[in-house]
């Protein structure tokens, strides 16, 4: 797997999409777009936020993560992966995750933020060629009954082909897909695309993390070789206490010569109804 160039990099890329978000005027107007609503502020929880509910669990980290005024949470990412099977799941997972962290103990469930889990994407979400789909908990038994517990997950795509989103949205959803900017918002951020590119100091950046990627995939590989040649030699050890057995040797002679247990031998010959 190759790094790409930064000179490569597009708002298509988490990289510079972060980095983007970063400017809070283009943040706020892109949530405005993205849900059709008016938002009076918004306020950067943390960048880059990564939540541990614990430590045994797997953590989140979720690319841009800010509130409104009102307390409501908006989780927006880029996502140029087509498995929307482990989209939804993902979703889903950012979803109780957010919820756990941000309801301080003591506090009651009632005061559970709304949060939007919104993933920009890059491809074909469903066949209908929609351009967005927001999912809410509703009644199976009456549609017209939400249960209204303030989650919203909601998947746009830049592959729709209906008329079922506004202009702006249109606009937005086209620039991701590599066309022209056509209108202010669209050319701002465009703008700050092309500054981002310019800078040194993010160049750098992601220099940096291109490198600390390339070499957690370097370990991944080796460490899977090392399994790969252990399994092999446990599958070469449980071949030759097989062929001991069959030779009549006994559980601890073949103990002496593997460096395996009375138990393992003893395990491995029940196996293969040998013992």
């Amino acid at each position: 797997m190759s790094i790409k160039p930064f000179e490569d990099l597009t708002i298509q890329d988490n990289f510079i999409f972060q980095k983007v978000m970063r400017n809070k005027r283009i943040c706020k107007q892109t949530i405005e777009r993205l849900l059709d609503i008016d938002i009076k502020d918004i306020e950067y929880l943390e960048e880059e936020k990564t939540i541990d509910v614990r430590l045994d669990s797997k953590s989140v980290r979720l690319d841009v993560f800010v509130n409104d005024d009102e307390g409501t949470i908006f989780n927006i990412e880029m996502q140029t992966s087509k498995d929307m099977k482990e989209l939804v799941k993902r979703a889903r997972y950012y979803q109780s995750a957010i919820d756990i962290d941000s309801l301080e103990k003591g506090q009651h469930y009632s005061e559970l933020n709304d949060v939007y889990v919104i993933f920009i994407c890059t491809f074909e979400v469903y066949p209908d060629k929609l351009h967005k789909y927001d999912f809410k908990n509703v009644c199976l038994q009456n549609t017209c009954r939400h249960l209204n517990d303030g989650t919203h997950k909601i998947f746009l795509s830049t592959k729709g082909e209906l008329d079922d989103i506004s202009k702006p949205l249109k606009y937005f959803l086209d620039y991701i897909d590599g066309k022209e900017p056509e209108d202010s918002l669209m050319c701002e951020i465009d703008s700050e695309v092309h500054t981002i590119k310019q800078c040194d100091e993010w160049r750098r950046d992601y220099m940096t993390l291109a490198f600390e990627m390339d070499r957690k995939l370097k370990e991944g590989i080796e460490i899977g070789r090392e399994e790969g040649r252990e399994e092999g030699r446990t599958e070469g050890k449980v071949e030759a206490v097989i062929g001991m057995l069959k030779e009549k040797l006994s559980v601890e002679m073949i103990s002496r010569i593997t460096k395996l247990t009375v138990e393992q031998i003893t395990e491995i010959g029940k196996m293969n109804a040998l013992l």
